[in-house]
Parts: structure tokens; C-alpha cells; sequence
């Protein structure tokens, strides 16, 4: 009776000490600690409430600080999204054109498509595909859909290309986009552009978290998953790395904040992917 107690006990001990896997699909940061800005930034005292924090509580409180932004309407008579992006996107060198995420071409702010699906044209790319997560045509019920930060000018047959693909390295060079890559399921941007697209979806991941009828983002590492997720997560997080914060992406960080009013938090202190991702 004693020998089972024992064996019972020491069973009961060690179950207790052996780790539990973290659920599946959770993400597993690879930094821990307290949260200290110390990187030199104008914007510090924007994020003055995530200084000191513990950074198993940094995703919550950033979509805190970005959550409530001011929703654009999709298309109408006064400043819309399509204006915004006169803004956010023009080219550096010339104020009259703005630049075409994936094929990197400058070209006219009058050349919208507007309805004339001329194959040159420009129209709006939502990087995080609507279909995953906000489907249907965008509107101010559902601010995901007009939330300037992940929706770039992009040339109108490579949008029809891009779809709905996950983001991902390899594939086959795009006869147009040339710095693009693509496979039926997911899509190589050019190398400028890959640590911009990242930061955008984690920002898009942090922003929307399912309330107020807003969807539940989420990023992971499945091609194949449908519903409100993107990726691929781990490619993400090397192109963030892979691809620094620039110039561009930093003016049109701070255009947006003007216009909606919050800012992407990757974009001023890319080193926040590691505490949550």
C-alpha cells in the first residue's frame, strides 16, 4: 500500500513539473522582459502609457493606444480614402504622382480608376485582403476596410494578381511587377517594400481585435487558412529585419496620424515585433 502511495506521489510531482506546450497557433516571442524605450524617437511620448510595462501585456496595450482612429469613408464627394492616398503616397520627387507599392512606378494621381479599368491604371490595394476577415465593399461600418494604413496605390492588373495570396518568398517572377514573386498561394513583394508590408500587418493584427464588431485579425504561418488571418507570420518577421524603416515609410506614417489619427507602432519602434511575435 505504501509502494503505491509513493509511485502516486512521485507521479502526481512530476506532472506537475513538466511543461505545458503553449496552445497551438499562439505566438512564442522571442524577447521577454520590461518594456524600455530606448531608442531615440519624436513619438515617445505618444507611447509614454507602454514605457515600463511588462511585455506580455504589450500587444494589449498597444491596440489600446491605436484603437478609435478616425474612420474614412471608402469613396464620396469630400476627402476620402482615395485623397488620403494622394497624400501618404506621393512621390518625393514629383508631388503629382504617387508610388505604386508593388511595381515601385510613379505614377499620375489622375490616373484613379475610376470606372475605366483602363489596365494602367491605379486603384487601391487593402494589403490585408478583405476577403480575410472584412469582406464585401468598404465602408465607415467597418473601419478595417478603410484603414489608410494598410491600403496602398497599386497598379490595377497586379492588384488583380495579388488577391487575396498570403505573403511569402518564391515563385514566379510577375511580367509586370518584376521585383514580385508568386505561386497560386502566396506572394513575394519587392525587396523595398517586404519590411513595409510587415509592418502593416502587424499592425493590422494589434488594431483589430474583435470588438465593436470589428474582426478578430490574427497572423500565422498557414498558406491555406481562410477567414481572418494572413501571413506567412514567420516570413513577416525576417522582412522586418530584412527590410528597415525608411524615410518613406516614416513620412507616411506621420501623414496618417494627421488624417486618422493614430499611428503604426512598428514603424516608430520596429524592435516591438520581438516581444510579441
Amino acid at each position: 500500500m505504501r509502494r503505491k502511495l509513493l509511485f502516486f506521489l512521485i507521479t502526481i510531482f512530476a506532472f506537475s513539473c513538466t511543461k505545458v506546450d503553449d496552445a497551438p497557433g499562439e505566438p512564442k516571442p522571442s524577447k521577454l522582459g520590461t518594456i524600455e524605450l530606448k531608442y531615440p524617437s519624436a513619438f515617445n511620448s505618444y507611447y509614454k502609457t507602454i514605457n515600463g510595462i511588462d511585455s506580455r501585456d504589450l500587444k494589449a496595450e498597444l491596440h489600446d493606444l491605436i484603437d478609435g482612429n478616425k474612420v474614412l469613408p471608402y469613396t464620396s464627394s469630400g476627402f476620402d480614402v482615395w485623397d488620403a492616398l494622394d497624400k501618404t503616397d506621393e512621390d518625393p520627387k514629383n508631388p503629382n504622382n504617387v508610388i505604386l507599392i508593388y511595381t515601385g512606378r510613379s505614377q499620375s494621381k489622375s490616373e484613379k480608376n475610376h470606372g475605366s479599368m483602363a489596365p494602367d491604371s491605379w486603384e487601391r490595394e487593402h494589403v490585408w485582403a478583405k476577403s480575410r476577415g472584412f469582406g464585401g465593399y468598404p465602408d465607415t461600418s467597418k473601419p478595417a476596410s478603410t484603414d489608410i494604413h494598410h491600403i496602398r496605390p497599386v497598379d490595377r492588373t497586379v492588384n488583380s494578381d495579388r488577391l487575396t495570396k498570403y505573403f511569402d518568398n518564391g515563385g514566379t517572377i510577375h511580367s509586370e511587377a518584376t521585383g514580385c514573386k508568386y505561386t497560386s498561394k502566396t506572394w513575394e513583394p519587392r525587396d523595398a517594400v517586404k519590411g513595409d508590408i510587415a509592418r502593416m500587418m502587424f499592425y493590422m493584427a494589434v488594431r483589430y481585435e474583435g470588438e465593436n464588431g470589428n474582426p478578430d485579425l490574427e497572423l500565422n504561418d498557414n498558406v491555406s487558412s481562410s477567414g481572418p488571418y494572413i501571413g506567412k507570420l514567420s516570413t513577416l518577421i525576417e522582412w522586418n529585419k530584412q527590410d528597415p524603416v525608411d524615410d518613406f515609410e516614416k513620412k507616411r506614417n506621420q501623414t496618417i496620424f494627421e488624417i486618422q489619427g493614430n499611428r503604426n507602432p512598428f514603424i516608430d519602434h520596429p524592435e516591438f515585433v520581438d516581444y510579441i511575435w
